[in-house]
């Protein structure tokens, strides 16, 4: 056990952050004085803001270091306070060796701040100590002559009761030193703040090794000290302990205890040691994803919780007793209960005689918080953010920080960490609060003297509230360019005797923080809400703003199941959430001019000065919900004090389906199940960027034009001319434009990201009127002047690099023309550039920190230069004047510290100087004087250089705004480069095709009768390539849907694993290619212009919502079929497998009826259901299917071979057996499988015979009713006047005749016995009039009128061969049997 030697309680570590620290203690009160001391003794007592430490253990322990040997003057001093201590301790008698052996004491061991009851078991003569047994069952070598302790007369000889393992801290080193509680700090005097400082904070500036003791060996935790910071340092990191091994002894030969462990901190997750759980909530917390503002009875993430572990035990208790206001008895800022109508749990009430017992600090830190019970406080003290009581465990949780030592949870960091811990916490959704220090105490006491008050806290002020969706700088941000939308939403809603009639208005504000960016319209939604939910897809907003309880079930289901996990923030409706007239009264106080502002009537009156956006939505009268939804985002800006900030400068655009610019639709629609089934932004696995097509086409090189490729993709154009003027700019960058776009890409790969950062520039004009008395120990101006020359080159670099395309100009009107043009797409920016280029050094301003202006760049600065060179100047003048008067020219100016200007006269002329001089200082063989006049030429200098420093201080912001106020021009350079940098990027992208690659021909329609059009030849996969598919390769197909002489719809049958679904969204993603303007990879391409993809793919559920796979399915499907149109993509894959087969089968053939004949859309069907695809005759519809062969295996089990190429006709089955023998299914299980297969197939045969019959009956009706109406015509004949009807009935008699078939067979014939087999059969089959056997190729043709489905069973019955059916097609002249003939 590691020895302790004489300390008189005080650690010599302790500096002057210990203040800080202590900001939270109550005024320290006498505790109750130890049970049984002995007559006489003093009676050192644990912190009187600590009266549970005796039998509660701190969290963790301080890291160690070696330790610095002390100075020999220090260790005299220390020795002097030693024995002063030992002095005033109670009057111990000195131990008589063994007399004491068995008598009971309580020793205080000064780092736990605690005292431990134990008895003394030995005396060892030789070390002169006793070994004391702990009641914990710890035993220790202690020298009662230099330790405190105190015998406990009264229980000397009782047994004493089991005591529960304690952990202690323990000392690994003689030179440590810890603190007493009974020794007051001599450094408060050197405070830096005028706080009430608590007595028992230990901070250590260097390490000690300390250790923690554990009975259950559960997990320990070494606290890192605070190192390095000679005042407000902090505890951030420390050095790693060294490992002590079992049956290892200290310095004092005392063996350590197995139990003890020296515990790596980066060995351990710190954050798992405490669990967050709700105390009288009716909610669960979830810290990571905090609950709405405005929901009763919510808890937030880190309101009132309960801890468990080290953190319970060491807090639990002092939390419990004095914060059971938090408990049941909790009310809000206005008195309400939980379950009262209105309470708002984001406000606490706090109780009159708790508000007495908080010191001036502790009442200014509540304050804060009981507004703020949903938000982390990073509270500013000196150069360090503080976080205490609750907040204090959120820092420990997910901030990694270590907890200092004492009663009361606190925990900090520096100033210089701000940005990265507001990253972290907004991240995992917390909402954080930052409370800035603006005043510093020598401001305070001058306020104290000229009020006459006795204030004893420096004004703190909130500065900021960070969340998920208002961050605008940070790591996260830098690295990520996807942007953190907020989403601002209200709806009206209309009921319907029907609810598939019933209609919504839904009102939108998307706001992107980090660019100023704010996305604003309304629109009509269906009651599903699949508008709303395809924006939810595509913007994936991380917090959400709605109106309490004002939206209906279907919108809240909407925005629960499309996103994933936002900030949910709930707002007052009209008083928060602003109605249509409040949000235009305060747009109009944001933007009318400041000549205005003192005149209510002119503000009121003031339009003409808004963005031309809200103007319009103003004007238009009916926008009443996309005003009322900005009203509620301005609202929330406000209280994150981010409006003034972004919205003087921020830039609106309209909601694309929200009809704000025109009637005319120029996109394609891709709703939620699109955007997700085609994987186009976020894949479905992981939510990752793996496998989309975003990946494919993403080469750019700068974030904005990241952002800008996801808006193209989500967004196809329905423009046929947009669509041509991109083609023709990929066109030239691939072509002779090819070299210019690698000069383009390689001037712009380092560029930051201009948008956010021009952002970031743009709002700190505003920030620095609000945070300008913000005492800040960072030189923040210093990072400002980096952004500002980062943008000024960034914008430079853009505009070189867009100069030097130019050349690419050729075609007027087209796409680049427009871009690079000067004045109309590119803007004209070189003179402004030119100026500030001339303004100041760019380089020396980033070396130097500060911007030293240019001459001419500042007319108040030149004046003060000019001035100080006027002052200079005189000086130099009066110098020759005084030389004159002295006569020798050694007379010259000398500085000595502060004192400039001396005269410095030679020793030898001390006698001859005039009276007027005045002596300062002497030299070795000179004197030093100074004149009157010399002294106001010098206080004029003086007065200058500070006007001239007053003017430097300001030269960054006047040229901040300058800068700022071409933010249009600033603006429209990104755009220009944003769409420069996507479409060199389709243009890179097309080389990472696989096999040929094409520009697609865009088929204008010009009427009702033409066509949709998808004509696709050796067509590949948009994504798919051969090096990630391992073996083989990835298989072109050739597509024919719609247009003269096709059918409209494929339906598409195949073996399981064949290639469906992978052919459908081949089909999709080559579509939505050719909209967005890109290449496509097939030989040839045309199209008509989709206006909508509708996809029906996957199986899934919500549960959560109390939807089935089915209901799911078929929502989607109604989705489709009330909202497709002509120029729609259907596609739908295997419907109505969710349920019994002959519902799903029926469902399937009425919806793909309604779809041919209803819609007329182009569509692709893929399907299980066999019979469907057999009996389904129909021009309209195309019968496929993937191709495959089929082998039989061992155990007669089918082997199946995919080929994945799209052939015409029908699959007869699926193979679903073959995929359960890829899946390891035992094979005895597959052999049973088959045989069941069989049967099922079999009984199947019998039922559709049945089936067969009846029709056979009602087709032999139908002939006789053919003949009768033909003798009907023939007999009418002879009358001229109804030739024309007569010849158009025998037409409609022509098709209702039956037409034969021809039918391409796939058998093994591989021997004569074989052949003849099946020659036979086929010669016995009435119903065929001719067949072609080829025994080389195993290929059989038979043509009649026949059901081919009923024909290849039979054939299969009647030879005992597998058949499968390779073609069906329209009968053709077939030579006979034995003449030559050919296979197709």
């Amino acid at each position: 056990m590691a020895s302790r030697r004489a300390s008189n309680g005080r650690s010599p570590l302790v500096r002057k952050q210990s203040q800080i620290t202590a900001f939270f203690s109550s005024s320290p009160t006498p505790s109750p004085p130890p049970s049984g001391p002995s007559p006489g003794a003093s009676k050192p007592s644990p912190s009187p803001l600590n009266p549970s430490a005796r039998t509660r253990s701190p969290l963790a322990a301080v890291s160690p270091s070696p330790p610095k040997p002390q100075q020999p003057q220090q260790k005299q001093k220390k020795g002097k306070k030693d024995k002063e201590e030992r002095d005033a301790v109670a009057a111990v008698p000195a131990p008589l060796a063994a007399e004491v052996v068995g008598r009971r004491l309580r020793v205080y061991w000064p780092l736990d701040d605690a005292w431990y009851k134990g008895r003394v078991e030995a005396y060892h003569a030789a070390s002169r100590r006793h070994r004391v047994k702990y009641d914990d069952g710890d035993d220790e070598e202690v020298d009662l002559v230099k330790e405190k302790f105190e015998w406990e007369a009264a229980v000397e000889d009782s047994t004493p009761p089991p005591a529960r393992k304690l952990r202690r801290l323990r000392r690994m080193s003689d030179t440590s030193v810890a603190k007493s509680p009974a020794v007051a700090d001599d450094s408060a005097g050197d405070s830096t703040e005028d706080e009430d400082w608590k007595r028992d904070t230990v901070v250590e500036e260097d390490s000690e090794e300390v250790e923690l003791d554990e009975e259950d060996d559960e997990e320990v935790v070494a606290v890192r000290p605070r190192k390095g910071k000679p005042k407000n340092s902090l505890l951030m990191s420390g050095s790693t302990p060294s490992t002590l091994g079992s049956g290892l002894t200290s310095e004092s030969g005392s063996k350590i205890s197995k139990k003890r462990k020296n515990v790596d901190v980066a060995s351990l997750d710190f954050a798992k040691r405490f669990t967050f759980e709700a105390v009288n909530t009716t909610r669960k917390v979830d810290p990571e994803v905090p609950m709405s503002c405005g929901q009763k009875g919510q808890t937030t993430g880190n309101d009132y919780t309960a801890l468990t572990g080290d953190a319970a035990e060491r807090f639990g208790q002092r939390d419990a007793e004095k914060f059971k206001f938090l408990g049941e008895g909790r009310k809000d800022a206005k008195g309400r209960c939980p379950g009262s109508p209105g309470f708002d749990p984001r406000t606490l009430l706090l109780p009159p005689q708790f508000l007495k017992s908080l010191t001036g600090g502790q009442r200014q830190w509540w304050e804060f918080k009981s507004q703020h019970m949903d938000k982390v406080l990073f509270f500013k003290m000196g150069k360090f953010y503080e976080l205490f009581e609750m907040d204090a465990h959120v820092g420990a949780k997910d901030l990694d920080l270590q907890y200092m030592k004492g009663e009361q949870p606190h925990c900090g960091f520096p100033e210089k960490n701000l940005s990265v811990n507001l990253e972290k916490l907004a991240e995992k959704g917390y909402r954080v609060l930052v409370v800035e220090q603006t005043e510093t105490p020598e401001q305070l006491e001058l306020r104290r003297k000229e009020m006459g008050i006795k204030d004893k806290v420096v004004r703190r002020e909130i500065c900021a509230v960070v969340t998920k969706g208002t961050l605008i700088e940070g790591e996260h941000l830098l690295a990520n360019p996807d942007p953190s939308y907020l989403l601002s939403v209200t709806e009206s809603h209309q009921q319907s005797s029907k609810k598939s009639q019933d209609t919504c208005t839904i009102g939108v504000c998307i706001v992107d923080v980090s660019t100023s960016k704010f996305i604003v319209g309304q629109f009509q939604d269906d009651p599903e809400r699949h508008g709303l939910c395809s924006i939810l897809s595509e913007m994936r907003p991380v917090e959400i703003i709605k109106p309490g309880k004002m939206l209906s079930p279907e919108t809240e289901k909407a925005l629960k199941n499309n996103t994933r996990k936002p900030l949910i923030n709930e707002l007052l409706p009209s008083t928060e959430f602003w109605d249509t007239a409040k949000t235009i009264d305060e747009i109009k106080q944001y933007y009318s001019s400041a000549d205005k502002q003192n005149n209510a009537d002119d503000i009121q009156d003031c339009v003409d000065c808004l963005p031309n956006l809200l103007c319009e939505l103003i004007g238009a009268g009916d926008k009443t919900y996309a005003l009322s939804a900005l009203g509620g985002s301005l609202f929330y800006l406000r209280q994150t004090l981010l409006d003034e900030k972004i919205l003087p400068r921020a830039e609106f655009e309209p909601l694309a389906c929200s009809g704000l610019i025109n009637n005319i639709r120029k996109h394609m629609i891709l709703d939620a199940a699109a955007l997700e089934n085609l994987e186009l932004l976020e894949n479905m696995r992981t939510g990752g960027l793996s496998g989309t097509l975003y990946a494919q086409l993403n080469h750019c090189v700068t974030g904005f034009g990241k952002r800008l490729l996801k808006r193209w993709i989500a967004k196809p154009l329905y423009d046929r001319r947009a669509i041509l003027r991109r083609q023709s700019a990929v066109a030239t960058f691939k072509g002779v434009g090819q070299d210019y776009a690698a000069q383009f890409r390689k001037d712009l790969s380092r560029l930051p990201d201009m948008e956010r950062l021009l952002a970031r520039l743009f709002s700190s004009c505003d920030e620095n009127k609000r945070s300008s008395s913000v005492v800040l120990y960072e030189d923040a101006s210093k990072r400002l002047l980096q952004q500002f020359t980062a943008a000024l080159r960034g914008c430079q670099q853009m505009f070189h690099a867009c100069s030097s395309i130019s050349t690419l100009i050729c075609t007027e009107g087209s796409q680049l023309n427009d871009l690079l043009s000067p004045g109309k797409g590119l803007p004209n920016i070189s003179s402004i550039l030119d100026r500030f280029r001339d303004a100041f050094d760019w380089s020396e301003a980033d070396r130097n920190g500060r911007i030293i202006p240019c001459e001419g760049c500042d007319p108040d600065y030149d004046a003060t230069c000019y001035a100080i060179e006027e002052i200079k100047s005189s000086l130099k003048e009066y110098l020759k004047e005084q030389r004159k008067l002295l006569r020798p020219a050694s007379v010259n100016y000398v500085d000595v510290g502060k004192d400039m200007y001396l005269i410095e006269v030679p020793e030898s002329l001390g006698g001859s100087v005039p009276r007027n001089y005045e002596l300062q200082c002497t030299k070795k063989g000179f004197y030093r004087y100074r004149t009157p006049e010399l002294k106001e030429l010098i206080l004029e200098l003086s007065k200058a250089e500070s006007e001239k420093e007053s003017k430097l201080k300001g030269i960054l912001q006047n040229l901040i705004q300058l800068f700022v106020e071409h933010h249009t021009e600033w603006r429209q350079l990104v755009s220009v480069v944003a769409e420069l940098d996507v479409l060199i990027s389709l243009a890179i992208a097309s080389g990472y095709f696989e096999g040929p690659s094409c520009c697609p021909t865009i088929k204008e329609l010009n009427g009702p009768d033409d066509t949709p059009t998808f004509h696709a030849r050796n067509l590949g996969h948009p994504i798919l390539r051969s090096d990630s598919l391992g073996k083989g390769s990835f298989v072109p197909n050739d597509v024919k849907i719609g247009g003269s002489g096709n059918a409209s719809f494929i339906v598409l049958t195949g073996p399981n694993m064949g290639g469906k679904s992978t052919l459908l969204r081949q089909v999709c993603l080559t579509i939505i290619l050719a909209q967005i303007g890109a290449d496509v990879p097939a030989e040839s391409l045309e199209l008509s212009l989709v206006d909508r993809i509708f996809v029906r793919m996957g199986a899934r559920d919500h549960i959560m919502a109390g939807q089935s796979t089915f209901l799911v399915e078929l929502e989607e499907t109604a989705s489709v079929l009330s909202s497709a149109t002509k120029n729609s993509l259907v596609v739908l894959d295997e419907l109505g497998r969710g349920t019994s087969t002959s519902d799903g089968q029926a469902i399937a053939a009425s919806v793909l009826e309604y779809l041919v004949h209803q819609v007329q859309c182009l569509g692709l069907f893929s399907t299980h259901y066999h019979r469907l695809a057999m009996e389904h005759k129909d021009t309209k519809v195309s019968l496929c299917h993937m191709a495959c062969e089929v082998v039989e295996g061992d155990g007669g089990l089918e082997e199946v071979t995919f080929l994945y190429r799209l052939t015409c006709g029908a699959c007869p089955k699926s193979y679903g057996v073959n995929v359960a023998r890829l899946a390891g299914i035992p094979t005895s299980v597959l052999q049973r499988a088959n045989e069941k297969s069989s049967d099922f197939e079999a009984n199947y045969g019998k039922r559709h015979k049945m089936s067969k019959d009846k029709h056979a009956s009602a087709q032999s009706d139908d002939e006789f009713s053919v003949i009768r109406d033909f003798f009907r015509i023939v007999k009418a004949w002879p009358r001229p006047e109804d030739q024309e009807a007569s010849i158009s009935m025998l037409r409609e008699l022509q098709k209702r005749a039956k037409q034969p078939y021809c039918m391409t067979l796939r058998m093994n014939i591989d021997c004569n016995g074989c052949y003849q087999r099946i020659r036979r059969a086929l010669l016995q089959m009435q119903e065929l009039e001719s067949h072609l056997i080829d025994k080389k190729h195993g290929r059989v043709i038979v043509c009649g009128a026949f059901s081919p489905q009923d024909v290849a069973i039979k054939i299969r019955k009647r030879t005992n061969r597998h058949v499968e059916i390779l073609d069906v097609s329209e009968a053709s002249p077939v030579a006979p049997e034995g003449s030559p003939g050919h296979m197709p």
